[in-house]
């Protein structure tokens, strides 16, 4: 007999053949059947393209990363004329923060140090935040530039500068840095880093939380292993990379100082850099867990065995996923300000929350679209998962928000409460859309095929097994005859593939074609199951609410980790209302106030006039007039003038006119000593009974500028 000619034979590494059948790594052939590359990866090419586009939208607009710790006052305040050089500069923040050498320093008017270059002293008292240097004796005058940098307690760098004058202002050589400390390329990136970091946790704990606690199966499903370990490898590589970054985030702003091992050392002994290296540490015991899931777990079948794992599991991995939880709650927002005690466990509480539902979320969409084994039943627990999490969400999200804002005008009126009203109106429409997918979840169910899909299973299983013997017989005839196959109609394919190549034998060639045949088995059991499944509208239905779901969660978590490096909107309304009378607008030129008095006695009545010049902070001559109900001037047996700044507590300050002529007192070197809304009390006894104190209140601006 004439061997015949081989077919062509399937390729060994994976690529489909020429004859159309499924290749050996089980992938169904691009001739016969739909490839299955578009559904999955076009939902995450996708969630990939609303990613980058959300996050350079937010990170465009974003600039620095705000302070969440401000600078609510100083002394000398921003702007004060003052006669003598004070001992000290203080400075006063809104809540704790960490400072070094040369965290404050003081610049003379020719851009040199005023200060003895020691560190900052502690003055702080209570609730109270205050730093303070001290300031070289004998300092000429003019005008003086404060420049400050430091980190807030919730790991966020802060900066600014002011100046005041010594005697009068006068010209300044101080250049300052144009950006913000926390800004520029570092500052994106590092923020960058961040987001990876958040979207990194809630892949690996959301997607471990699915497989254990609503589809156990999924142990063993490749998909589901790799959304989970590309999380562990995500967050690992961000929080490695804001560890690199922390020095230079926090200081000099370049990338060349992420290797500088000084600074290195200087971040690890903050209170950030140890959250950092403690996630680490977590990550490495996260990483013995994932193994023990999807190794030991995995292969396990006892039932009793595998109920006592999973509860093990379920302990140990949330006691890992609270931990890595709390290096953020420690180190951020919680850690600070009221009640940190009440919120950092909360945060923990609100982050897990978090990952386990938009986790799940995505680990849910992944399942549906890569894996046609998941069961309504797997969907349902991770809906009863994902009401109870929302649950969670609200009650831990109207904590933080009250904390974090505190009234309805820092919700509306800072950036911060703005971006919490998109956040708020962001969930709204993934519950909306998630009420859909609920919707669809009970109408999901795991019927039986339709009789033409079994008949279409019951033809693929007798071609397997035709196949199958047709395999078996070509086995056989290779081994009576290595050069020859017998040619029959019904077999000659298989047998032609089943044929040696040179230097081969019939016993290699036997086992690798069963090999073979049971992976092309497996492979069109898979494709059937898969079409089955993409055949039925509910499951359909499903995924699609699902992607629009995972679609909205990539937006809201730009927008939380954006609110992360948001200054908090009660901050900044204290800080404003601190400032206030500071920045308040005044009008040009001396002040001119008219007030009339009542002393109830008789010949009591009349009115002051008051001229301050220039009416400003320093300096100023201060004028007094009575003018008597006939509008005559008006002698007095006393007069005295008081100033008060209430919003800084300083004063009264009394000012002993002298008497002029009838009816005028004049005083000179009245110290207003810094920019802000000033009362001013006047005494008036016109008799030695017959007495009042009438007050206006007068704004004064700063040195040589409006404030």
């Amino acid at each position: 007999m004439t061997a015949t000619a081989p077919r062509p034979r399937p390729s060994r590494t994976g690529q489909p053949s020429r004859t159309g059948r499924p290749s050996p790594a089980g992938r169904p052939s691009p001739i016969r059947g739909r490839s299955p590359i578009r559904g999955p990866f076009a939902a995450v090419a996708l969630l990939a393209a609303l990613f980058s586009l959300v996050s350079g939208l937010l990170l465009a607009g974003a600039g620095p990363a705000a302070a969440h710790a401000a600078l609510t006052g100083s002394d000398p305040q921003d702007g004060a004329v003052v006669a003598t050089a004070p001992k000290e500069v203080t400075l006063t923040f809104s809540e704790a923060i960490a400072v070094g050498d040369g965290s404050i320093r003081v610049l003379d008017p020719s851009s040199k140090r005023a200060d003895t270059g020691v560190e900052p002293k502690d003055l702080s008292d209570g609730s109270t935040v205050r730093y303070g240097v001290e300031l070289l004796p004998g300092l000429p005058d003019g005008t003086y530039t404060v420049a400050w940098q430091a980190i807030s307690a919730d790991s966020h760098p802060i900066s600014g500068a002011f100046t005041f004058s010594i005697g009068a202002p006068s010209e300044t050589t101080v250049a300052l840095p144009s950006e913000e400390v926390g800004g520029g390329a570092v500052g994106t990136v590092y923020g960058i880093a961040r987001y990876i970091a958040y979207a990194g946790f809630i892949l690996l704990v959301g997607g471990a939380a699915f497989v254990l606690g609503c589809w156990p199966r999924g142990a063993t499903a490749r998909p589901m292993q790799r959304l989970v370990v590309r999380g562990w490898i995500t967050l690992t590589a961000a929080t490695l990379a804001m560890l690199l970054l922390r020095n230079p985030y926090t200081g000099s702003g370049k990338f060349a100082d992420a290797f500088d091992l000084d600074g290195l050392q200087a971040v690890l002994d903050t209170k950030p850099g140890a959250a950092l290296v403690s996630r680490l540490l977590l990550l490495g015991a996260a990483a013995l867990f994932i193994a023990v899931l999807f190794g030991t777990y995995a292969r396990r079948e006892d039932a009793v065995e595998k109920r006592d794992l999973t509860f093990g599991l379920a302990v140990g991995g949330g006691v890992v996923a609270a931990g890595i939880a709390a290096t953020w709650a420690m180190s951020e927002h919680a850690s600070t300000g009221i009640q940190a005690g009440i919120a950092m466990p909360v945060d923990v509480l609100h982050l897990l929350a978090v990952a386990a539902w938009l986790g799940g979320l995505v680990s849910l969409l992944v399942a549906l679209y890569r894996t046609p084994d998941i069961g309504s039943e797997a969907v349902r627990r991770f809906s009863r998962v994902a009401f109870g999490s929302v649950l969670v969400l609200a009650a831990t999200g109207i904590y933080q928000s009250w904390r974090q804002v505190g009234s309805w005008s820092a919700l509306t009126g800072t950036r911060y409460g703005q971006l919490l009203i998109v956040k708020v109106a962001l969930i709204a429409l993934l519950l909306a859309v998630a009420w859909f997918s609920r919707r669809w979840t009970g109408r999901l169910t795991d019927a039986p095929v339709s009789a033409g899909a079994s008949e279409a299973s019951v033809a693929s299983e007798a071609s397997a097994s035709s196949v199958t013997s047709q395999a078996s017989e070509a086995s056989v005839a290779s081994e009576a005859s290595a050069s020859s196959v017998t040619s029959q109609a019904s077999g000659a394919s298989v047998a032609s593939e089943g044929a040696a190549e040179p230097g081969e034998t019939a016993d290699d060639v036997a086992p690798e074609r069963a090999a073979q045949l049971a992976r092309q088995r497996a492979a069109l059991t898979a494709t059937k199951k898969k079409r089955i499944r993409d055949a039925d509208a509910e499951r359909s239905g499903l995924r699609r609410s699902v992607l629009a779901e995972a679609a909205i969660a990539v937006v809201l978590l730009a927008v939380t980790t954006l609110l992360t490096s948001t200054e908090p909107g009660r901050t900044e309304e204290e800080a404003k209302g601190a400032s206030t009378a500071a920045t308040a607008p005044a009008a040009s030129g001396p002040v001119n106030l008219s007030m009339p008095f009542d002393t109830g006695g008789q010949n009591g009545k009349g009115t002051v006039r008051i001229d301050i010049d220039p009416g400003r902070s320093g300096a100023n001559e201060l004028h007094v007039w009575i003018d008597g109900s006939d509008g005559k001037p008006m002698d007095v047996p006393e007069l005295k003038v008081a100033l008060t700044l209430e919003a800084q507590e300083i004063g009264p300050l009394p000012v002993a006119p002298d008497r002029l002529a009838e009816g005028h007192w004049s005083a000179s070197n009245v110290q207003i000593p810094m920019a802000g809304e000033w009362k001013v009390d006047v005494t008036v006894r016109t008799s030695d009974i017959d007495q009042v104190t009438i007050d206006k209140t007068s704004r004064w601006r700063g040195s040589g500028r409006w404030t």
